[in-house]
């Protein structure tokens, strides 16, 4: 049965992640590898307040990875992520397999990459009618 990929979302206590920033990805990373999958993209999302308190913390550090992992090894992920301390909360989805390729190109692409069309469209004139 071939992996499915997904996406996940994972909140690391700020605090902790300002100290080490590769402790927490990396282990997340390496649970994943544990479990038989393989990340595809790891990245920081950014840092933010929170909406509400989690255990007592206002701010965290969201991260975004992408990967390929059995469907019967998510709930292991998720229950390790639970007894991670540095995880605050994760958010687990599938995604469908139409939309892997575009969302894979869109994660990987850098920030400068995604704001070259916009600058591009800013620059051209608005009305060149006659």
């Amino acid at each position: 049965m071939a992996d499915s990929v997904y996406e996940g979302l994972f909140i690391f206590d700020a605090n902790k992640f300002a100290r080490d920033q590769s402790a927490a990805s990396t282990s997340v990373e390496q649970a994943i590898s544990e479990l038989g999958g393989e990340v595809l993209v790891s990245r920081l999302w950014e840092e933010r307040r929170l909406a509400y308190p989690i255990n007592g913390h206002r701010k965290g550090a969201y991260w975004l990875m992408y990967f390929k992992l059995p469907g019967a090894e998510v709930t292991a992920l998720n229950r390790r992520c639970d007894l991670n301390d540095l995880v605050l909360r994760q958010l687990v989805l599938k995604i469908h397999p139409r939309l892997v390729e575009p969302i894979l190109a869109h994660a990987t692409a850098s920030p400068e990459e995604e704001d070259a069309p916009a600058e591009e469209a800013a620059g051209e004139p608005a009305g060149t009618g006659a």
